[in-house]
């Protein structure tokens, strides 16, 4: 199994999204470049802020694309190729809007779900096979919400069941970073799976 080199977090860049649903991609690759000591730089030539980090005793590196969420894929491809990253190597944070605050999964390659992001990266790559780690942010309910509802903050409640969330990818990090993604995928699933999300309450 190949480990992964690259993880790229998911947002719209600007002070006004940076504490939306949206942007839960931005708020893990943010941790870890705190974690690895070092920030993240624009980078004209990969539309995004990148740094390369040493976490867990290995290399790799972190992308935030700057791009605005529908044009993510520019980014990504732009770092992918210049350092011959594979898909299967790449992994994206994102929101997910079909899992409720406070569960996390990880997959490899399957649809995008309507997720602008996803979209657009699955269509530079020209697969779907990169891995995709999905932070649930809940649903609002109704379809015709659902841009509403991703733009906005999470409520506190939803907010503290994510950060729980995201503290749960971390212990899986070492795994992806080795390789060891069967391993990383069943632990991070059966650590899920022992928590209570957040579910919100009748008409919120």
């Amino acid at each position: 199994m190949s480990s992964i080199k690259l993880i790229v977090g998911l947002g719209n860049p600007g002070a006004e999204y940076a504490a939306t649903r949206h942007n839960a991609g931005f708020w893990w690759v943010d941790q870890l470049a705190r974690d690895a000591g070092i920030s993240l730089r624009h980078d004209v030539k990969f539309h995004g802020l990148a740094g390369r980090a040493r976490l867990d005793g290995r290399e790799v590196w972190l992308l935030e694309p700057q791009t605005y969420m529908n044009k993510s894929g520019l980014s990504v491809v732009a770092l992918a190729q210049f350092y011959k990253i594979l898909p299967n190597e790449i992994l994206v944070v994102h929101d997910e809007l079909d899992l409720p605050a406070g569960q996390i999964k990880l997959k490899q390659g399957g649809g995008h779900g309507g997720h602008n992001g996803l979209r657009d990266i699955q269509a530079h790559l020209s697969t779907p096979a990169f891995w995709r780690l999905r932070v649930g942010v809940g649903h609002p309910g109704n379809r015709n919400e659902v841009v509403n509802f991703v733009l906005k903050p999470p409520r506190k409640e939803e907010q503290d069941a994510i950060d729980d969330a995201l503290t749960r990818a971390h212990h899986i990090l070492p795994m992806l970073l080795a390789g060891e993604t069967g391993a990383a995928m069943q632990k991070l699933h059966t650590d899920d799976s022992k928590m209570r999300p957040h579910k919100p309450a009748p008409g919120a």
